[in-house]
């Protein structure tokens, strides 16, 4: 796809394309690392490749050329910092919330832009101004968009990405991106990467195998849009797709509809005899924009015909440029009144966060806008209206993770202007890192009220753990439900559930009940607390739900949730920032095991006052709880710590360690975290400073 303002607008036909200028990112500041790069530089970034050879000239500043033939793991000085590690979670479908939303029809994937090609941090960056995903619930695939002529092909996922998505049961896909000429493409990038081995296999193929099972991402979204083939060249990417397809087994194959069997580019904008050899070959197709009802209908008549499933369609809508203003024919793709006809992919659903205004850029204002965008006008996906934009709640069933014990969550979205830690600031410096993305409320925001609705959100100006805790805030003329988690969590004698909650100053008084659901839309409150008004900081109470009599189809939590009396009418300023639900019989080592061998695998004077820092180190070897992340503190002189970062992997780039009241040396912990955010003992590793104190 390229980008709206260059093409023209006599058709609806998008050329798939992620150039320079598609990619940019308006009106969104510079983040330190994700720039021009020397050579000196220690930030890692997401790589790119293109197949084997380079283009003519020389790079971009900041721009790096590399042959994926070439690439080898054993020589990728990032991969200890690209590896994702989170597993691919097994999720299951609640009943929907609302009659419109069907289980096994319809489904959603996206192709989301995070930043440029080039120049893409690895290990997120200091800023909160950044495309935090969150409403995994509605995705059955994330493809990570990008790849230009200019930079690179071939993207792979930078892992905080693929951790978030994992730990929410979400595949996530690199992009294979090979450019109309226009934008430039050259055929001989698309006959290297077809090329046949001596064996008549795909070396190439091969090699994206490679790179995906490295990097602990899920398959390929493969874009061919470079004109000029012939039949042969075809069937060679036919062929390439199969192979990919069938050595990588696990892995899933997208094909955009652009190239047809002739080996030219052809939109056929449905699945037809010119694209469906591609589509037998892969796993699923995007079809190109510019489709119509009846060839919606005849593209999921032929898919079955061909023994698939008309959901492995998706059906594109070009969300780019205005967002839920884009006008849909809906009833093509996901009738109300009969079986959904296709599945349906968003291009550059990121929409929500680069069209945000200038003066109004903040991370709640992400959210709210992001929230619309999926839940509908109304935000509430159990009421979710009638109007010219049908959001994926009104038709597609969400999907939750939550099955096993333990569970936590501390609403962390995966970005902030502060790190939290038991209510207290241990770091004022903005963040994103999608990795530290806790499982969020996946229906936004079912609320309960005989009286007016209140607003909810995460709100960035206080937490209990992370960057952000979950807000009401509004007059409650009556008791209100906020619905939270739909579940499947194991229910015993010895469950129990802990929140931490507060009142902020001039809230009024507030009665708070947990909401458990032990068997399907039968809901049972259980007191956690009368809040006094105005705040007093943090409470957390603890509640044995485990008494609560059984369902009838067992000992299951179905459903959690929270219900909220203003015990002095007026309105409330109610945060919820921690819950958790574990089974104390469980037996199990308190911490998890402390980290081991940690080393500084490089470093560099920023020539402020700061340095730069490559860190490594191994996961420790006692029998202990699962990581579920490791966190990074500066130790300072006083005893006190200060909050560096956080990653799912075994390494992490510091950009600036800050040296404190003129120390020689400075000492960075890393701790080990559990799902209940129980921290190991640290790891200790410290660091020399060679430079003037400033």
């Amino acid at each position: 796809m390229y980008d709206r303002a260059a093409r023209p607008q006599v058709t609806r036909r998008r050329v798939l394309a992620a150039g320079i200028g598609a990619l940019a990112v308006p009106a969104v500041p510079a983040v330190p690392g994700a720039r021009a790069a020397p050579v000196a530089d220690l930030q890692p970034y997401a790589s790119y490749w293109y197949p084997d050879s380079l283009p003519a000239g020389s790079p971009a500043p900041g721009v790096t050329w590399r042959s994926l033939r070439s690439w080898a793991p054993e020589s990728d000085v990032d991969l200890p910092f690209n590896k994702a590690t989170v597993p691919l979670a097994t999720r299951f479908t609640p009943p929907p919330v609302h009659a419109t939303a069907r289980a096994g029809q319809a489904r959603v994937s996206a192709l989301a832009a995070f930043a440029h090609t080039s120049g893409n941090p690895s290990q997120g960056s200091p800023t909160a101004d950044y495309y935090a995903l969150t409403h995994w619930a509605y995705l059955d695939e994330l493809v990570f968009w990008g790849g230009s002529s200019g930079e690179g092909l071939i993207l792979a996922p930078n892992a905080p990405v693929v951790d978030a998505a994992h730990r929410n049961g979400v595949p996530v896909l690199g992009t294979v991106f090979l450019p109309p000429a226009a934008y430039g493409g050259q055929l001989r990038w698309t006959r290297e990467l077809v090329r046949r081995g001596a064996d008549g296999g795909f070396p190439l193929a091969d090699q994206l195998i490679r790179v995906a099972r490295a990097y602990g991402f899920d398959g390929w979204f493969v874009n061919a849009e470079t004109g000029g083939g012939d039949a042969r060249l075809g069937a060679d990417v036919r062929d390439f797709l199969a192979h990919l397809r069938t050595h990588g087994k696990g892995l899933r194959v997208t094909w955009y509809d652009a190239l047809a069997v002739s080996g030219d580019v052809s939109w056929q904008n449905e699945l037809n005899d010119h694209n469906s050899p591609f589509f037998r070959a892969a796993d699923s197709m995007f079809l190109n924009f510019n489709w119509s009802r009846a060839g919606l209908a005849s593209s999921g008549a032929l898919a079955e015909r061909l023994e698939r499933g008309r959901y492995e369609l998706w059906a594109g809508i070009d969300v780019e440029a205005n967002g839920w203003d884009t006008r849909v024919d809906w009833d093509a793709i996901v009738p109300t009144d009969r079986p959904h006809v296709t599945s349906y992919g968003f291009y550059r659903p990121e929409w929500t966060w680069t069209s945000l205004p200038a003066g109004g850029r903040s991370p709640a204002a992400f959210h709210a806008r992001d929230d619309r965008f999926w839940s509908g006008p109304a935000v509430d996906p159990s009421a979710p209206g009638a109007g010219p934009w049908r959001a994926p709640a009104a038709s597609v069933a969400d999907r939750t993770t939550l099955t096993a014990l333990p569970f936590a969550t501390s609403f962390n979205t995966g970005h902030g202007l502060g790190w939290y830690e038991r209510g207290t600031v241990l770091s004022d410096a903005p963040w994103n890192h999608l990795g530290l993305q806790d499982r969020l409320p996946g229906r936004r925001w079912v609320i309960r009220t005989a009286g007016a609705r209140p607003v909810v959100g995460f709100d960035f100006a206080d937490a209990w753990r992370g960057g952000t805790s979950l807000l009401v805030e509004g007059p409650l003329a009556a008791p209100t439900t906020v619905e939270l988690f739909t579940a499947a969590l194991p229910l015993s004698r010895t469950t129990v559930v802990e929140l931490a909650h507060r009142t902020d100053p001039g809230s009024a008084g507030v009665r708070v009940e947990l909401v458990v659901s032990p068997e399907p839309g039968r809901f049972v409150h259980v007191p956690a607390g009368a809040l006094p008004p105005g705040g007093r900081g943090w409470t957390t109470a603890r509640l044995r739900v485990g008494a609560l009599p059984p369902g009838r189809a067992g000992r299951t939590i179905h459903a959690l949730g929270v219900r909220l009396t203003a015990t002095g009418g007026g309105a409330v300023r109610w945060r919820l920032g921690h819950l958790a639900v574990r089974d104390t019989a469980a037996p199990g080592p308190a911490a998890p095991a402390r980290p081991a061998a940690v080393t500084v695998a490089a470093a560099r004077p920023n020539g402020d006052g700061t340095a730069a820092l490559r860190l490594r180190w191994s996961p420790g070897t006692r029998p202990a709880p699962p990581v579920r992340h490791y966190e990074l503190h500066q130790v300072l002189p006083g005893g006190g710590r200060r909050f560096l970062g956080g990653t799912c992997g075994h390494a992490y780039y510091v950009p600036a360690l800050r040296r404190t009241g003129g120390e020689a040396v400075t000492r960075v912990d890393v701790r080990a975290v559990d799902e209940l955010y129980v921290s190991s003992a640290p790891a200790r590793v410290s660091f020399r400073w060679s430079i003037p104190s400033s």
